[in-house]
């Protein structure tokens, strides 16, 4: 009996103590961990929602980069964090879902080590090849890839990156076989294809759109569900005969698991109301993203989505990182 009331006063102190910091939170320095380098796609992202963020919070919130392992470092040093809302993760769908999928990380699972917070932006994928390349569509690409098994290239930033995990999943719904070329970055890759080292790329909109307008790059077809407002002469993945293909990328805020219920809930609004200010949808649609306002609900059944989804592509393909 002494040990069961023990117990129960045990967890009404924590709740108290919890409910206590909720009401004073934030009372210092928040620390908004990117674990992908400077000046790329999602620390640009980070750096934009987060500018108006402290004003919203009344504290300063800095962008912290901790590159490395394909993200790893960074994210597992957010689950080492203490969980009182100081310590956040600004992560991507590699970084969130894809690469957790493909590797053998197994103390690393962002649905358990991670409390959701808010989905931040989301874009697309284009296909792109250099402008000779001689297929004009992708079902001439298809066709070719058919006729030359094994002798087509694809680049890709990384090796369980989200750029190679499209080009997986693409093979898998038309039956091709390309062999895969990673690089170290998504810059390097467009490169190999611009310089003919690859054939293709599957690239982030927003930094492929310059050079398909250039004309330095074409583009066969975008991954969303509907074409986009920035290309809309580019056709789907679906319209292109790629049954169910939808590639979307995107960036969220996490924190560790067991964060309190209440911090969760205020960065959730700070976060909602950031993303509805004109400048911040403004500064995202010039990297061709869109603002995600959601619930903490709707940004959790998100990620699980996504999880089932990339897990899939990877024991179909076979694939496996140690």
């Amino acid at each position: 009996m002494l040990a069961r009331r023990t117990l129960v006063f045990t967890a009404v102190a924590v709740a108290l103590a919890a409910a206590a910091q909720a009401q004073t939170y934030p009372d210092r320095l928040i620390r908004m961990v990117v674990p992908l380098g400077a000046g790329g796609p999602a620390d640009t992202m980070a750096r934009i929602v987060t500018q108006p963020l402290g004003p919203l919070l009344g504290q300063t919130v800095i962008v912290e980069n901790r590159a490395g392992a394909g993200g790893l470092i960074g994210s597992k040093a957010v689950v080492a964090a203490e969980p009182d809302g100081y310590t956040l993760l600004f992560g991507n769908i590699s970084t969130l879902v894809v690469l957790p999928a493909v590797t053998r990380y197994r103390d690393y699972d962002p649905l358990k080590n991670f409390a959701p917070i808010a989905k931040v932006s989301q874009n697309f994928e284009v296909l792109i090849v250099r402008p000779d390349f001689p297929a004009r569509s992708v079902q001439e690409l298809v066709a070719y890839a058919k006729a030359n098994p094994g002798k087509l290239n694809f680049g890709s930033a990384g090796i369980g990156n989200t750029t190679h995990m499209a080009a997986e999943l693409f093979m898998l719904k038309t039956g091709t076989r390309m062999v895969h070329v990673p690089y170290r970055g998504a810059a390097e890759a467009i490169t190999g294809v611009i310089a003919g080292q690859v054939e293709l790329f599957f690239g982030d909109i927003g930094g492929v759109l310059p050079l398909m307008r250039e004309g330095r790059v074409r583009a066969l077809a975008i991954s969303s569900e509907k074409r986009s407002a920035d290309v809309p002469d580019l056709p789907t993945m679906i319209e292109s005969g790629v049954p169910d293909y939808v590639v979307l990328t995107f960036t969220g805020v996490v924190a560790p698991a067991g964060t309190p219920g209440a911090i969760v809930s205020k960065l959730n609004g700070a976060i909602n109301t950031a993303l509805k200010l004109p400048e911040v949808g403004a500064a995202y649609a010039k990297l061709g993203a869109e603002a995600r306002p959601g619930s903490v609900e709707d940004f959790a059944a998100f990620l699980l989505d996504e999880r089932k989804k990339w897990d899939g592509v990877v024991r179909d393909a076979n694939l496996k990182l140690e």
